[in-house]
């Protein structure tokens, strides 16, 4: 590799950890969804939790956790957006201050099943809880018991509305016969059930006080006098509808169809767009336009449920695939989409100038584009089977995917950031497993495939032009400039090097093999792993090569002689994916055990291991500044971190710094006699030692005793807990041991048993006192009986000498 990028004169900054700083992780799997009134939150059942999120971010706020672990069946919000109640499987409801969050309030659901819907009336003082059990409870949620027990359904209530008008009192609700039921809670009965569905009805919308829309799985959608409570018109649809929706009498509607006053209706159902409907002719006055890429498979895109947010001006849809679609009600176009499950996902990449935007292939044919800022994601269709691998040139405008249908794709990036599908390309005998794009222009690709071979395929001039390539209106096709036989068995990884002359494949064979991007002529076979390997790349400022492999090494190569210049081991599992960062001075590594590990190179030492994820990391991608990395993996989790080396560098020395200056003033303190603040500032310090230090000099100050007792006792309860953890330390040292006991005669005269029973740590600091207290006191009687007898001699001395000098006296 001659003509490699030199390395830069400014010195390497080696990075020594990664932080975490967004992950998008799932936040629906599927069930009904609510949305605030404001416009402002959106409520996404996942699971055991509800998850509040922001609709502008698409940030989970927070989460509505069960405590049992029982999966949320059905949740309600109430038209003040002040409570919500979830009901779980466990067969409890619970009442949630779903700002702070809090749950305020839990009962038992009385039915003998799992709620299955939920409706407030517009007081929000009345609950309805529809289960499969058949019955409907209706409860009072100032008072706080059930007023009405509703029977005579068929199989489970999967529906409840009350009737706007408050003093009617009435209850719709419609279950597995196909019937809408209308209960009057007065007398608790059901005083009619309007027939006319043959299959089940799934949304009910009140024109007036006397108008009712329902819509059915049927394909049709019925409009009821509720006077006569009989059908005034039938409308059939020619879809399976998930939900109808009223359009206001207000309102310019007009580029939708709507050209005299009258009903009007939203549809959304299996066809996966959304039509408005005049209910007084019964036709569809406007199908919203379906983008070409979308023809072929509209079961993709069926819609579950339909919402209009007169706050936002805005129409709701959510599909079956757990994508959440905002359009502008007036013209239907879309404005935001957010992605609330991503499945496995296999591969991501940074996208666009500013690396604004990541592309993700998850376990699926589409492909979702999520713009960091704001969490909007476009779902790009065009492959039918699921997208293996993804790369993108050096610009960030154009990327290319390839899929298990053999084919791969190029799509380029507009100015508004909107990607379209410029190119396809045809040729390989089975899936497209492996991808990689020139480095220095946006000239070829190459791919790798199950079929063992190597295509190199030419990017016309006419894509990466950007005035052609926003004229082009179909997909070009792409022809492969040279095929190779390269492998014996899949190849799971190709990389081109950064002069785009050479590139380099690795294979479930165990072997990494180097070609010559011109005509892809073999260069030289690197030989060493004991298992498959699962990716190669080059260093972007040396002639070497990267690889990972399944027995949990990665490898780098010398491109020259083809020998393994060093092996990293850490890894206990698969190492999936590798990256070059700080400028080829370190690796960074990807394994199925959902660890990341940091490598620099010249010490072949693992700096730092990042748990992030709970399954395999398949992807693995730095941004063009070096100081973010995405990764993405099987958990359905894609993270991004931040390079936090310079910020832990600056925390660390203003620690440093703190540390110099409070010692200094430490120092001063001792120097001034000013003892209180210093035994503070030594507390401050967590320094038992430099604690000890103050000590000693208070206790050799005259009164030393009566300063410490009175410098002890003005301290704060944490404080004083932290000196008694230091005084057991001291405790254990018979040279420290006045000073410890001292302080510990001080904390029992002045503090009430009952207050020493409050200190953290008090049981563990009382049983290792007590040994280390009861050997001091017993050495201290050794030493007290042996001063006593060494007195007693020398008085003995004394006495005889006297004696004697008596005796000469006389």
């Amino acid at each position: 590799m001659a003509d490699t990028e030199p390395a830069a004169a400014t010195p390497v900054r080696f990075k020594s950890n990664y932080a975490v700083t967004r992950k998008i992780e799932p936040f629906y799997k599927g069930g009904r969804i609510q949305i605030s009134r404001d416009g402002k939150f959106m409520f996404c059942p996942c699971g055991n939790k509800v998850n509040v999120i922001d609709v502008e971010t698409g940030a989970v706020l927070h989460s509505l956790q069960q405590e049992e672990e029982e999966d949320v069946t059905a949740f309600v919000l109430s038209p003040d957006d002040e409570v919500l109640v979830t009901g779980s499987r466990a067969l409890l409801l619970r009442q949630w201050h779903w700002r702070e969050p809090r749950c305020e309030r839990t009962w038992r659901a009385v039915h003998t099943a799992p709620v299955a819907t939920m409706a407030f009336d517009p007081t929000a003082t009345l609950l309805a809880t529809g289960g499969c059990d058949s019955t409907i409870k209706i409860w009072d949620m100032i008072k706080h018991y059930c007023t009405h027990n509703l029977k005579g359904s068929s199989g489970v209530v999967h529906l409840v509305e009350f009737h706007p008008d408050i003093s009617r009192l009435q209850l719709f609700s419609s279950s597995i016969d196909y019937k809408i039921r209308i209960w009057d809670l007065k007398s608790s009965k059901c005083v009619a059930a309007l027939d006319g569905h043959f299959s089940a009805v799934t949304s009910l919308a009140f024109a007036d006080g006397n108008t009712l829309l329902s819509s059915g799985r049927d394909k049709i959608c019925m409009v009821w006098d509720l006077e006569t409570r009989q059908s005034k018109r039938t409308i059939p649809v020619y879809e399976t509808v998930e939900a109808a929706v009223l359009l206001p009498e207000e309102g310019d509607f007009s580029q939708l169809g709507v050209k005299k006053q009258g009903l009007h209706f939203v549809t959304a159902g299996s066809k996966g767009i959304l039509r408005v409907w005049d209910v007084a002719t019964a036709a569809c006055v406007h199908t919203q336009p379906v983008p070409f890429a979308l023809r072929e498979e509209p079961s993709e895109r069926s819609l579950s449920q339909c919402w209009f947010v007169p706050a936002r001006n805005e129409i709701l849809t959510v599909s079956v695939e757990h994508n959440i679609v905002f359009y502008d009600a007036q013209t239907l176009q879309l404005r935001k989409q957010l992605a609330g499950y991503n499945e496995e996902v296999l591969d991501v990449k940074f996208l666009g100038p500013g690396d604004s935007h990541i592309v993700v292939a998850t376990n699926s044919p589409q492909l979702k584009v999520f713009e960091l800022a704001t969490s909007h994601c476009q779902i790009l269709y065009g492959h039918t089977e699921t997208i293996l691998a993804l790369d993108v040139f050096r610009k960030g405008l154009m990327f290319v995917t390839c899929a298990k249908d053999r084919s791969i794709r190029v799509w380029r990036m507009g100015k508004a950031g909107r990607v379209t599908c410029v190119a396809q390309g045809l040729g390989h005998a089975h899936g497209v497993t492996a991808v990689s794009c020139s480095r220095l222009k946006e000239s070829f690709v190459v791919t790798s495939s199950q079929d063992c071979t190597i295509k190199i395929w030419n990017i016309p001039e006419s894509l990466s032009s950007k005035a052609k390539a926003a004229s082009i209106s179909s997909p070009e096709p792409l022809h492969a400039r040279v095929t190779e036989r390269g492998h014996d068995k899949d190849i799971n990884s190709v990389a081109v090097s950064p002069n785009d002359k050479l590139l380099a494949t690795g294979s479930q064979d165990r072997l990494a093999k180097l070609w010559a991007c011109s005509d892809c002529s073999l260069l030289g076979v690197f030989s060493g792993h004991k298992r498959g390997i699962w990716c190669v790349q080059f260093s972007p400022v040396d002639q070497v090569l990267a690889t990972s492999s399944a027995d949990g090494t990665l490898k780098l190569w010398g491109l020259r002689d083809f020998s393994c210049l060093k092996t990293f081991e850490g890894h206990d599992a698969s190492v999936l994916k590798i990256i070059f960062v700080s400028r080829g001075a370190q690796l960074l590594s990807s394994g199925s055990d959902g660890l990341l590990k940091l490598w620099t190179i010249k010490t072949n030492e693992c700096v730092k291991t990042l748990d992030g994820h709970e399954d395999k990391i398949w992807g693995l991608h730095s941004n063009k500044k070096d100081d973010m990395v995405v990764t993405a993996s099987s958990d359905s989790c894609i993270t991004l971190w931040q390079d936090v080396t310079e910020i832990e560098e600056k925390e660390a020395q203003a620690k440093q710094e703190e540390q110099i200056m409070k010692e200094q003033e430490l120092s001063n303190l001792l120097h001034e006699k000013r003892y209180l603040k210093a035994l503070g500032l030594a507390i401050s310090l967590d320094r038992p030692h430099t604690v000890l230090t103050v000590v000693k000099a208070i206790l050799k100050e005259p009164e030393g005793r009566k300063h410490l007792e009175e410098n002890i006792v003005r301290l704060r309860k944490d404080q004083k807990e932290a000196v008694l953890a230091f005084l057991v330390t001291w405790n254990t040292n018979s040279r420290n041991c006045h000073e410890a006991q001292a302080v510990l005669e001080t904390l029992l005269k002045h503090e009430a048993p009952d207050s020493l029973l409050q200190f953290s740590g008090i049981k563990p600091a009382v049983e290792s006192l007590l040994p280390y207290t009861e050997r001091h006191f017993q050495r201290l009687s050794r030493l007290l009986q042996a001063s006593m007898f060494i007195e007693f001699m020398w008085q003995n001395m004394r006495l005889s000498d006297v004696a004697q000098q008596d005796q000469d006296t006389l």
